[in-house]
């Protein structure tokens, strides 16, 4: 994997950090101390102090920049641009599933009971299932596999160890026999450094989280 920057990403750059001071000279803008001499305003720019000098920063998320895709057959291009589709339509929902696991879980812990928490837990999969069945039908087999393996990547976590850690080992082996039933595995693992389909899938949902594809 590579994560230098490209010669045309670098000029691009270059251009809005020398546009920004002349943007941000404009108007004078509410700041909140960020400690270590730095500060941010409201409008997002963050500045310090050097030499005496205010100086205004920019700030960059980490972008990786991966080499062309070279393709040996047109069965490689072909599973490329599938799981293209395919993390596309899986990744927002493997994002929210996350999300909703994180809230689930600071709830519970404020229940005072664990017949409380399990009641609640019982509710919310019953309302999770409800909600999404719909959209999870429209989902292809391998829609459906590739996104049990961004799950994995944003939970770090198999579905069905989080099933089993939230639900219990018998609602959990429910699931993951209905799962197999449709040719769905839920302890399928995420291995994007040494598995090379994996790898795919890791490349495509960087690039989909970066906006670059």
């Amino acid at each position: 994997m590579s994560r230098r920057f490209t010669a045309l990403s670098i000029t691009v750059l270059t251009a809005i950090a020398l546009l920004i001071p002349t943007i941000g000279a404009q108007t004078s803008v509410p700041e909140l101390e960020l400690g270590n001499g730095m500060k941010k305003t409201y409008q997002g720019y963050y500045w310090t102090t050097i030499d005496g000098e205010e100086v205004m920063m920019l700030v960059l998320s980490e972008i990786v920049c991966y080499p062309p895709m070279k393709f040996k057959n047109k069965k490689e291009e072909e599973f490329y641009w599938r799981t293209v589709r395919d993390v596309k339509k899986a990744l927002p929902y493997a994002k929210l599933i996350c999300e909703t696991l994180t809230e689930t879980y600071e709830y519970i812990e404020t229940l005072p009971t664990q017949k409380e928490r399990e009641t609640h837990l019982k509710k919310m999969e019953g309302a999770v299932f409800e909600q999404y069945k719909p959209q999870l039908k429209k989902f292809s087999k391998g829609q459906a596999q590739v996104l049990i393996k961004l799950i994995n990547r944003e939970t770090n976590q198999t579905s069905y160890s989080i099933l089993k850690a939230f639900l219990g080992s018998f609602r959990a082996g429910f699931w993951q026999t209905f799962g197999r039933f449709f040719g769905v595995n839920l302890r399928t693992s995420y291995k994007p450094e040494t598995d090379p389909k994996d790898a795919i899938v890791e490349r495509v949902a960087t690039l989909v989280e970066q906006g670059s594809l």
